[in-house]
């Protein structure tokens, strides 16, 4: 049975549009022009274009360009189109004009469709809804503006629970120390804490350096209509519409000072994408370090035990996996390909204009979302749950031949060489060794050796060394 359609106009002709659709005719040439991925546009991306259609008609009516009846329609139109009621109604492939003009024409159309019921005539989706704008300064807008909110309602909170959570574990293993490791190889002793701790800065750094590349993606294009000049769009336009967004999405926002720049390049996107990018390398690292703890239990380090959260294999009985963190060193490796698309896609202005605009906002909200998901998890299902097997890290210590480092000072670099190399030869602890070939008193070699005390650092034996 066919799909029941009714005929609608654009400049191009008439065409044959899904008759409950309440978008129009542009936007089912896009349906038709663009049949690539399935992929639509993301719901961050639609909440923003949404937001700044309504910041639009708010400023319009304040300049005396719309009735006030007319921009009131449309400004409750857009509102929902940003709630998220209409998503369904917004099915342009992501793959489509470089521009994202259809998704512009998408918007446009629907809340024309919406604000024109109950009017006395219908509300033009060009002239009235889009009035003052150009699908080459909304577009980016809307990413920016996307991308703002996720980073700051999502994203942030989500480094911010981790860091927490990282952070109260750290101060519960504090005195548990353990054999470092370099290069995979036995190294100086640390305690868990300050392992811990180097999670957490990493994290912190990269918080800041998010919070950093926020402030140039506050700055809209808006107001610059279709290459920087604002042809067709009042001057205090641009002003009124980011001012209209920061009430509307409650966070700062500001035109511009070059709508050309802000057209031409998606310069701000990139840089932020590359703050992803650094926090996906952070991540996976904290990914990998925890799978390399957890291995085993036997054959591995075994030092801590994650949540056993699900079978491991379908046919190795009792196996238990570090699924948490495998699945978080995944998120990682497709924000990092995220990334490279999202390079690619930057330097792909042409003079006045990007043209890969709504692969940006793709690749772009899909790393925000993922890493927040993903760090929650982590903290959650892997990192507040996962057990210390002091056992492993006591018998690893007593073996580690590195302690030997700690008699440098004291006997020298060759004489300690020689000493490391005959314990672990003969898989004796370092102790033993250095109380047969040093004629130092066991009293004083225990403490040379105390990894406790060797995790704080400084000259072993001395006050003053650094935590």
């Amino acid at each position: 049975m066919a799909t029941p359609t009714r005929a609608e106009k654009d400049s191009m002709g008439t065409l044959q549009v899904p008759a409950d659709a309440l978008y129009g005719a542009q936007t089912q040439r896009a349906v038709q022009n663009f049949p690539i991925s399935g992929l639509r546009m993301p719901r961050g991306f639609i909440r923003a274009l949404g937001l700044t259609k309504a910041a639009a008609a708010e400023a319009n009516a304040g300049l005396g360009l719309l009735p006030k009846g007319v921009a009131a329609a449309i400004r409750s139109a857009s509102l929902q189109v940003a709630a998220g009621d209409l998503d369904g109604q917004f099915p342009v492939d992501v793959f489509q004009t470089g521009s994202g003009t259809s998704s512009n024409m998408n918007a446009n159309e629907v809340i024309a469709h919406l604000a024109s019921r109950g009017a006395k005539k219908p509300v033009h989706a060009n002239d009235q809804v889009n009035l003052g704008q150009s699908s080459n300064d909304v577009v980016p807008t809307a990413i920016q503006v996307a991308a703002v909110l996720a980073c700051r309602e999502q994203l942030l909170p989500a480094i911010k629970h981790l860091r927490a959570t990282i952070d109260r574990r750290a101060k519960s293993l504090g005195k548990v120390t353990k054999t470092g490791r370099t290069h995979l190889m036995d190294a100086m002793p640390l305690t868990m804490a300050q392992e811990l701790g180097t999670w957490s800065a990493q994290l912190a750094s990269a918080g800041e350096r998010i919070e950093d590349s926020l402030k140039r993606l506050r700055r809209l294009p808006i107001g610059g209509t279709a290459v920087g000049t604002g042809i067709n769009a009042d001057p205090r336009f641009g002003k009124k519409v980011a001012a209209s967004l920061s009430r509307l999405s409650g966070t700062k926002f500001e035109q511009a000072a070059n709508l050309f720049e802000s057209i031409a390049s998606q310069d701000g996107s990139v840089e932020l994408s590359g703050q992803l990018n650094v926090l996906a390398v952070a991540l996976m690292k904290i990914g990998n370090d925890l799978r390399w703890m957890n291995s085993g239990p036997l054959a591995g380090l075994g030092e801590i035990e994650l949540p056993a959260l699900q079978p491991g294999s379908s046919i190795m009985p009792g196996k238990v996996n570090p699924v948490v963190p495998e699945a978080l060193c995944m998120v990682c490796a497709q924000v990092m390909g995220n990334h490279a698309t999202v390079t690619i896609a930057g330097a792909s202005g042409n003079f006045q204009l990007n043209v890969m605009l709504p692969v940006i906002a793709h690749n772009l909200l899909q790393s925000i979302e993922l890493l927040a998901n993903a760090s929650r998890l982590l903290a959650d299902a892997a990192i507040a749950g996962f057990t210390v097997r002091e056992d492993r890290l006591r018998e690893a210590l007593g073996r580690n031949p590195i302690l030997v480092t700690a008699l440098n000072p004291v006997i020298g670099y060759e004489k300690a060489a020689a000493i490391a190399k005959q314990a672990y030869r003969e898989g004796r602890p370092v102790l033993e060794v250095a109380r047969e070939h040093t004629g130092l008193p066991e009293k004083t070699l225990r403490a040379l050796l105390d990894p406790a005390a060797l995790a704080k650092g400084g000259v072993p034996g001395k006050s003053g060394g650094g935590a």
